[in-house]
């Protein structure tokens, strides 16, 4: 047995991808899929504010397609939205305030549905959970995670339409959150009766640390239906970022 650490890369099926939107871009993405049995679930995830170096391989969501295929038998597909920059490239297109982002939330659900992958989660973070919040609400997805909302591009009433849908919302607010800390969130998603908020002690909004990334993923495994906790050791093959 090796204990997982922050570099750790679990065997998964890794696949590139371009998706299109429905405007006509190309988005820059990866899709990790278990490599021991056909997932359990899928998340989406999408990223931090691209403009403050947001991207598809934002710690938590690198961490996520590295560990969660194999710890939790979950598909994770995650992109750069348009106009976004990481190691896999450039997607097309401009950053739009979470307005046309949509259109790339919805390319990445239309690809998972294409693939027939189950019970479709979007993980937003920060940024992504105005992308989540504002235009989440698609047919083929069960619910959302939510970590660090500022809230700054959606408002009370996208709230209050995932409210009125019923949909499973999960929100992870850090303790020291430069932007919407616990008691200033409170208000705002008690208009959402069956959102579940989770003030994580310690933390702050970009979840830096291996015991915070941890909570997160425990966290998402959790709202997808997977046992927890995950295991914080790995008994088989596992690389290191490094060596990638």
């Amino acid at each position: 047995m090796e204990r997982i650490a922050a570099n750790s890369v679990l065997p998964a099926i890794r696949e590139p991808l371009t998706l299109r939107t429905a405007d006509g871009l190309d988005l820059v993405g990866e899709l990790a899929l278990p490599e021991a049995a056909a997932p359990a679930a899928t998340i989406v995830c999408v990223h931090p504010l691209p403009t403050h170096g947001g991207m598809m391989d934002s710690h938590l969501f690198r961490k996520a397609a590295w560990r969660l295929p194999a710890l939790a038998d979950l598909a994770v597909l995650r992109f750069n939205t348009r106009g976004t920059t990481s190691a896999a490239g450039t997607s097309q297109g401009q950053f739009d305030a979470s307005t046309a982002e949509g259109l790339d939330l919805e390319a990445a659900v239309d690809l998972a549905t294409d693939r027939g992958l189950p019970d479709i989660w979007l993980v937003g973070w920060s940024f992504g959970t105005d992308v989540v919040l504002r235009h989440g609400l698609l047919p083929e997805v069960t619910g959302a995670v939510l970590l660090s909302p500022p809230l700054r591009y959606a408002q009370d009433s996208d709230l209050d339409r995932w409210a009125t849908d019923g949909r499973s919302v999960t929100v992870m607010i850090p303790e020291f959150d430069d932007f919407l800390p616990p008691a200033v969130a409170a208000p705002h998603f008690a208009r959402v009766p069956q959102a579940e908020v989770i003030a994580v002690e310690g933390a702050k909004h970009l979840w830096v640390g291996e015991k915070y990334t941890s909570i997160v993923l425990d966290q998402i495994a959790a709202a997808t239906g997977r046992p927890t906790p995950l295991p914080s050791d790995w008994d088989g093959p596992m690389s290191k970022w490094s060596d990638l």
